[in-house]
């Protein structure tokens, strides 16, 4: 069976998660998509509000799963048997990061490979970050985000 973890933070998911998701389905027997949880990082939404939000979007996707996870992302890949990581990239510098840590990830658990999907041109500005700013300021995200998120938000 192959298993893929698409992992993030979804703090909030986007229409380009979504998109990289959907677009990644027909390439595995299942996903699992990874809300990881960092102590460092302030979160906007907790996390079982995040995990709520993607398992509501996924909901008609059997072959999708949702996880909360901590810890490093490999690890959790040995933890579910994941030997895919899919990554969705906008940009250059999106690239270099992800490259660098799919390195370290390759050196750390070889048996899993990375996988890189480029977003689609009219999503490649929206970023959580962006979106959260938005919420911040009590700004319109409907057309940044899945509309089974806005009920959420």
């Amino acid at each position: 069976m192959k298993i893929a973890l698409f992992p993030g933070s979804f703090d909030p998911i986007t229409i380009a998660h979504v998109d990289i998701l959907k677009r990644s389905l027909p390439l595995f027997d299942k996903i699992v998509v990874g809300i990881g949880l960092n102590s460092s990082k302030q979160s906007f939404l907790s996390a079982e509000k995040r995990e709520e939000i993607v398992k509501s979007i996924f909901v008609n996707d059997s072959n999708v799963e949702v996880q909360l996870y901590q810890g490093l992302t490999i690890d959790f890949c040995k933890k579910i048997n994941a030997t895919y990581m899919v990554r969705g990239i906008r940009s250059a510098s999106d690239f270099e990061y992800e490259r660098a840590i799919a390195q370290i990830n390759k050196t750390m658990m070889p048996e899993v490979e990375t996988i890189i999907l480029l977003s689609r041109p009219e999503y490649s500005a929206i970023s959580s970050t962006i979106v959260r700013d938005i919420l911040r300021n009590n700004g319109d995200v409907s057309q940044f985000v899945p509309k089974e998120a806005l009920e959420f938000l």
